[in-house]
């Protein structure tokens, strides 16, 4: 064992260019060896977060020493942008950090990774941890092809348009959520999406108290609607299977829902109960008021 390294992590020489490094998303020792040789030997490291930064890296024995940690982030970064270009056209070596996981995906660090490529500057990425694919990977959905869609606004109207933009797409769809608003958030997809789909709500991944729940949405909402939950989500809702339910099968329900409803609620009443886009049913919908007013 005399002389054996026994550290995580290699110094090595870095070539000038910035270094996008995937964090833990919740378990420390998610980090890549490359990650921490990256993070060990780069000149000058910039975080979003950079207490974060520092406990991972206390953890993993790496030292800051004396090396710049310059925070970046979504309030600062017109500001430090040009700092940090300056340091790489310098010849430095620069390693970004995210909050967790990898950056760029819900993170500050588009706008510095656009900034270095047109400058004509190295980007380089030490890929690893990501939310998106630890959910993905345990919720039982379709991974063949999907859609990550961000975290949808607050406002109810707004968040319903928003679902609605991606109702027909072809994958499954991926949204970060917050504790506070996600039975708000479910309610809404089942009134955009329908609440036949199949879905999954993962919160807490890779963390000791790790859920993964999986059911239909009009399952889930009922289930979370009850419940006053804790920690980071991703929620996941399977691609639309409204094909198999036939124009007629609509146009029936939609004429029995139009008896006692207004238009709007009887377009979201028969999509939930059909599991189709509520768009499209409010599109048919509007085609029939105006084919009964014009007598046909």
């Amino acid at each position: 064992m005399e002389g054996r390294n026994l550290t995580n992590y290699e110094k090595k020489q870095l070539i000038a260019g910035l270094y996008f490094v995937a964090t833990p998303i919740g378990a420390a020792r998610d980090i890549t060896l490359r990650g921490l040789d990256i993070l060990a030997s780069a000149d000058v490291i910039a975080a979003e977060d950079t207490r974060t930064l520092r406990r991972l890296m206390d953890i993993h024995g790496i030292p800051l020493a004396d090396r710049m940690l310059i925070p970046y982030h979504d309030h600062n970064g017109d500001k430090v942008r040009p700092r940090l270009l300056r340091l790489l056209n310098e010849g430095k070596s620069v390693a970004y950090a995210s909050e967790a996981g990898t950056p760029l995906v819900a993170d500050p660090g588009f706008g510095l990774s656009k900034a270095v490529i047109d400058a004509g500057l190295l980007v380089i990425g030490a890929p690893g941890p990501s939310a998106v694919i630890a959910a993905l990977t345990v919720s039982g959905l379709p991974t063949d092809r999907f859609f990550f869609a961000g975290f949808a606004p607050n406002a109810t109207g707004a968040r319903k348009r928003f679902f609605e933009e991606f109702s027909e797409v072809p994958g499954t769809l991926v949204f970060y959520e917050s504790p506070k608003r996600i039975q708000g958030m479910l309610r809404d997809l089942v009134q955009t999406l329908g609440g036949q789909r199949q879905a999954a709500v993962c919160r807490e991944l890779t963390k000791r108290f790790e859920e993964v729940s999986r059911a239909t949405l009009d399952e889930l909402a009922a289930a979370f609607s009850e419940r006053s939950v804790k920690g980071e989500i991703v929620v996941l809702v399977d691609r639309a299977h409204g094909e198999t339910v036939s124009d007629q099968s609509m146009e029936d329900a939609l004429r029995d829902a139009l008896k006692t409803m207004r238009i709007k609620d009887a377009a979201t009443a028969v999509a939930q109960a059909l599991g189709i886009q509520r768009r499209k049913v409010y599109q048919a919908a509007l085609a029939m008021q105006t084919d009964n007013a014009k007598g046909k």
